[in-house]
């Protein structure tokens, strides 16, 4: 069944066809296809649901009704056959059977009278104590007949009954008609002296039956409580004239009770019907009504039809409307699909061209660097080949092939930073501080030609950030504010407290959330720079400056930045209107243990030597040259060096030596553990021990979203032998770090 509906759907369009992508305009077509078939089903199951139980309750309403009818009715029909009883007994009240019938002509016809006045009556009748009639109102003169085997005799002369009993439905032996009898014993001087009764037409009670203004199925019935039905509208042929006892009515008179409603099939003409009945006061007789079950359901079934006649072509419009709508958005889709294919494949050529200009990019910056070095160390090494070694000429080459690895490493550390790889040393900063301590780095970098201005906010909060690298983003801005105001002009820096709302997130930026944030802005009165430009700008190797005075790297290296320290990057710029550049680092949370930068850390200039040591280092390389360059600096600043290559020997190396004061490994290491994971079994049997970490380009280990561990000293390669010792010693030297949580 659910193959054939699938191909049914598929058919008409309402199932997705796996070989075509799905559009978001398409799937409300299609729900509203499915709705437009499946909520007027709903709907007419709903109505359908509340107008079969209103129909019910409607019948209901209407059994009670009839019941109520039929009751009134019975209670004033036994009422007169009471007072005809009344009448008779008190009409041979203390006569003798020989006494009536000498006088029988006279009784007749005083009892006739009565008959023929009431149609509901048959006949007003005396009988003697062996059963025989001695006076009627309709049989004159009365023949000998004996009614001693009839009920209504019978149970009185065997006192079965005391006072009025109803007889079941008999046939007259003195006419051809049916009848049944309200009977009364006669006594006379307190012995049995026969029955006086009162016979009833049963077809009185089924003729006002029968003009009551009910539906088709329905019925009523006279019946005593034993079952006997003593009259019946309408009347099946050969239905029975008793309920069969263990019957739905006969358990309820078990349980005494006098009226109510029961569900049931009729044994007269095995139709389920509902029945109502109600007994009669002073009386074992019960009136009861009922209906068919399927007449009910069939004035349903034609009330719910005639809604279809409108539903289903209204239905079916709907359908075909939403058929049509969704066969014309899967035609607009598919060429969507196409044209998106087609984008698609343009965005990926100019992806590959992106990829292209990097790749060309960082190969015509290192070619050159390369040419330098490799250059001035192949004259260097030749002129000492041949004898004609010039140590100041030499000096300067070697010179010359140091500045170009230099740049080297610069390009690789900026190309680090525009992928956010870049390991920083994240520090709580105040960026007004900073920016202070800048002011005269930044008039001799960008000259006198330029006014720079600093407006700083007042409060400023701290950010967590590397304070190197936001100086170095903050003079290649301010490089670059230069270089757009060739005539000279003015640099604004601002700091201040913001707040990034939801909509400014949901506009510029999802990589960042709503919240609190420090802005630091850069503004110059420059040339500025088109749309076209500013969409570019932050591309490595995208430059337009001209061809030798720019590597295109330094806002690729402010974005990345940017984004590794958690914030947000944005230009605005205009032609002829100079350009800004905001960016936003969220503000640091009170509950965070960041070092606190001091604003006192910079770097010692290159002519001061760094203080010898005496201290023993465990040095971990693997790579051979390197392990041997380290440990020769090393030992040459007065240093006593253990060198090898894996985890394993320095475990071995540190149990032999107890005076190593200083793990200096690298971070990517041979065999099963890496340089962190061995600081930190070295950490566990030498409690306090130093450690300093060597890497080229890590993932993780010790730097987690491009930041350092807050326990981590690092010295990135390539390295001088002047910073390594720079940072051994220091490290040697340090103190306890302060961190913003304990300032706060």
């Amino acid at each position: 069944m659910h193959r054939l509906f699938q191909r049914f759907a598929r058919s008409i369009g309402l199932a997705h066809d796996p070989n075509i992508p799905s559009g978001s305009a398409e799937r409300p077509l299609r729900a509203l296809l499915v709705a437009s078939i499946v909520l007027p089903i709903l709907l007419f199951a709903i109505v359908a649901a509340i107008s079969y139980r209103q129909h019910f309750i409607g019948a209901r309403d209407r059994l009670e009704r009839d019941l109520g009818r039929i009751t009134e009715h019975a209670l004033k029909v036994f009422e007169t056959f009471e007072l005809s009883a009344i009448y008779l007994d008190e009409l041979i009240a203390g006569l003798t059977d020989e006494q009536i019938r000498n006088n029988e002509r006279e009784y007749s016809a005083r009892l006739g009278t009565i008959t023929k006045t009431m149609p509901q009556l048959r006949d007003l009748w005396v009988i003697d104590p062996n059963g025989f009639p001695v006076v009627s109102g309709t049989v004159f003169p009365m023949p000998r007949i004996d009614l001693s085997d009839r009920e209504y005799f019978r149970v009185h002369k065997n006192k079965e009954v005391a006072g009025l009993h109803i007889s079941e439905v008999v046939a007259a032996r003195a006419a051809n008609l049916n009848f049944f009898a309200l009977s009364r014993e006669r006594l006379i001087d307190g012995k049995f002296a026969g029955v006086s009764l009162v016979s009833i037409a049963p077809e009185y009670f089924a003729d006002y039956y029968s003009r009551l203004p009910s539906d088709e199925g329905s019925s009523s019935l006279l019946i005593r409580r034993d079952g006997t039905v003593l009259a019946r509208y309408p009347d099946p042929p050969g239905a029975p004239t008793k309920l069969p006892e263990g019957g739905a009515f006969p358990r309820a008179v078990q349980a005494q009770s006098e009226r109510g409603m029961m569900i049931s099939v009729s044994p007269f003409d095995g139709v389920e019907r509902t029945f109502a009945y109600r007994k009669l006061p002073r009386h074992d007789v019960y009136v009861a009504t009922s209906f068919a079950t399927s007449s009910v359901v069939r004035r349903w079934a034609l009330d719910m039809g005639s809604h279809l006649i409108f539903g289903i072509p209204a239905t079916a419009m709907m359908f075909s409307l939403g058929l049509m709508a969704l066969r014309r958005s899967q035609r607009l889709h598919e060429e969507k699909a196409r044209r998106q294919a087609t984008e698609m494949a343009l965005r990926q050529a100019q992806k590959m061209e992106a990829v292209g200009r990097l790749s060309g990019g960082i190969a015509h910056d290192f070619n050159n660097m390369l040419t330098v070095i490799l250059g001035n160390i192949d004259i260097a090494l030749r002129r000492i080949g041949n004898g004609k070694a010039d140590s100041s000429r030499i000096t300067k080459r070697l010179d010359a092939a140091r500045q170009a690895s230099e740049r080297a490493a610069t390009l690789v550390q900026r190309l680090l930073a525009f992928s956010r790889q870049h390991p920083m040393e994240v520090k709580a900063v105040d960026i007004n501080r900073l920016v202070q301590g800048m002011s005269d780095l930044l008039r001799r970098t960008i000259g006198e030609s330029v006014v720079t201005e600093a407006v700083l906010g007042g409060g400023l909060w701290k950010v967590a950030l590397d304070p190197n690298q936001l100086e170095n983003a903050i003079l290649n801005l301010a490089v670059n504010a230069r270089d757009a105001m060739p005539d000279g002009g003015r640099l604004t820096i601002e700091t201040a407290n913001s707040y990034l709302d939801e909509h400014y997130v949901a506009a510029h930026s999802r990589e960042i959330s709503h919240g609190q944030y420090v802005m630091l802005a850069l503004s110059d009165t420059g040339t500025g720079m088109a749309r076209e430009v500013v969409d570019r700008a932050f591309e490595p190797f995208f430059t337009t400056k001209p061809a030798g005075l720019g590597t295109g790297l330094g806002l690729s290296m402010v974005y990345g930045f940017a984004k590794q320290s958690g914030g947000h990057i944005k230009i605005y710029s205009e032609i002829g209107e100079g350009t800004t550049i905001k960016i936003y680092f969220p503000r640091i949370g009170d509950d965070r243990e960041i070092p606190v930068w001091s604003g006192d850390e910079q770097a010692p200039a290159r002519s001061a030597p760094a203080r010898r040591g005496t201290e023993t280092i465990l040095l971990v390389e693997d790579e051979e040259e390197v392990n041997r360059f380290a440990a020769e600096v090393l030992r040459e600043e007065g240093y006593h060096v253990h060198a090898v290559s894996d985890a394993a020997s320095a475990l071995r190396t540190l149990e032999a030596e107890p005076a190593i004061s200083l793990l200096f490994t690298d971070v990517v290491l041979p065999g099963d553990m890496n340089g962190r994971q061995l600081a930190d079994e070295v950490l566990k049997r030498r409690p306090g021990l130093k450690v300093l970490y060597a890497t080229g380009y890590t993932r993780n280990a010790i730097i987690h979203q491009g930041r350092l561990d807050a326990d981590v000293e690092l010295l990135t390669k390539p390295f001088t032998a002047d910073a390594l010792a720079r940072k051994v010693r220091a490290i040697l030297d340090a103190k306890p770090v302060v961190t913003s949580k304990a300032l706060s």
